[in-house]
């Protein structure tokens, strides 16, 4: 047994985990744990996503941006059609289609969850998804071709929202979660 099978445990294989078969049945109360860490980092990345973009449009959106640190971050307003980066403006409908599938995906994934760290980076990528989600629905030109408030704007780079930072960083966790060997699952592999 690995290491970090004795920490995180294998909730499929309580033997393996160094638990008795009778301790099985806590396997669903911690699945359930996780999920709650999934919709609880899932809302505040979207109520904290939420809130900045209606103080930007409030505040920002029509004005001067704001220099943060000189030239080098700054905050404006922009509606973004697109995906990242403005690429594909023309395809708002696909990417409102794609941000629907994988707020799906992850909640299809939720009920195999027993990973703490998985949880979050999930939440992550729902709430994040949910953020931008929202505003492709609900925000002008129209149902499901809405623009997103983007307004972090660094120098020489893309600007972006806390959606797109929490998606972001979802993903990286993910990536350094699949490196690692760690499913969803709370199993761990070698690969």
């Amino acid at each position: 047994m690995t290491e970090a099978e004795r920490i995180i445990g294998t909730p499929d294989s309580p033997e393996a985990a160094g638990a008795e078969p009778e301790q099985d049945q806590t396997a669903r109360p911690r699945g359930r744990r996780r999920i709650a860490v999934l919709f609880t980092v899932a809302t505040f990345a979207y109520a904290l996503d939420l809130v900045s973009k209606m103080i930007v449009v409030a505040k920002l959106e029509h004005h001067e941006p704001i220099e943060i640190v000189g030239d080098w971050l700054r905050f404006e307003a922009i509606r973004n059609a697109g995906a990242a980066f403005g690429f594909g403006e023309a395809f708002t409908v696909i990417f409102t289609v794609i941000a629907a599938a994988v707020i799906v995906v992850i909640a299809r994934l939720a009920r195999k969850l027993y990973s703490l760290p998985w949880a979050i980076a999930l939440g992550l990528l729902l709430g994040g998804a949910f953020g931008n989600l929202t505003d492709r629905i609900f925000r002008s030109p129209g149902v499901f071709e809405g623009a997103v408030v983007d307004f972090i704007a660094p120098k020489h780079f893309a600007v972006f929202n806390l959606a797109d930072s929490a998606i972001v960083c979802g993903g990286i966790l993910i990536v350094l979660l699949s490196f690692k060997g760690l499913d969803p699952d709370g199993t761990v592999h070698k690969d």
